[in-house]
């Protein structure tokens, strides 16, 4: 596995060794003494799966008590991923990281604790798969409006076209409403 910085601290891509040939391809998605090794030292609890149609937009997530971490990837299609900093404390506060996942990339994002999360689907349909560092608990759970003027975020969002959301999702708080971390 090769670890990169992303533009904001804490924030990782993984891209694994893919060992391919003439039957596929073997790769280790997940070794906790690696990961420990370059910084991601947190014990994972739940694994999560999500599929999603094309235009489909998820996030931006978090929870504001017991917050997750999350290794995520893409193992079927394409995605827009988005991971926004919500640490008061930082001088990132409020700045956002994209990266596109794939099955074809491999690309594993690490988010740490402090971050909101969210997607836009790319390929006509994708699933992705992440682990978490804390259990979902759906008390904490709050949204991030994914279109905040005041976040910029360059979704690749075709002109004239409107992302499917959720009702949560639509319902989500700007950032200077939202509740974020110390």
């Amino acid at each position: 596995m090769k670890f990169k910085s992303a533009k904001i601290k804490d924030l990782l891509i993984v891209v694994p060794l893919a060992h391919e040939d003439d039957r596929g391809f073997f790769m280790e998605t997940f070794r906790a003494n690696l990961l420990a090794e370059n910084g991601i030292n947190y014990q994972f609890v739940q694994d999560n799966h999500s599929g999603s149609k094309k235009n489909i937009l998820r996030g931006l997530h978090y929870q504001i008590k017991n917050p997750q971490g999350k290794l995520v990837r893409a193992i079927r299609g394409q995605i827009f991923d988005v991971a926004v900093d919500l640490r008061r404390s930082s001088n990132t506060f409020g700045k956002w990281v994209s990266i596109i996942l794939s099955e074809e990339n491999k690309k594993i994002f690490w988010i740490p604790p402090g971050f909101a999360h969210g997607y836009y689907v790319l390929s006509d349909w994708a699933e992705i798969v992440y682990k978490a560092t804390e259990y979902y608990a759906p008390e904490y759970d709050r949204s991030l409006l994914w279109n905040d003027p005041d976040l910029g975020i360059d979704w690749p969002i075709p002109l004239g076209t409107e992302p499917f959301l959720s009702q949560k999702d639509r319902n989500a708080r700007r950032l200077k409403e939202a509740e974020v971390y110390d």
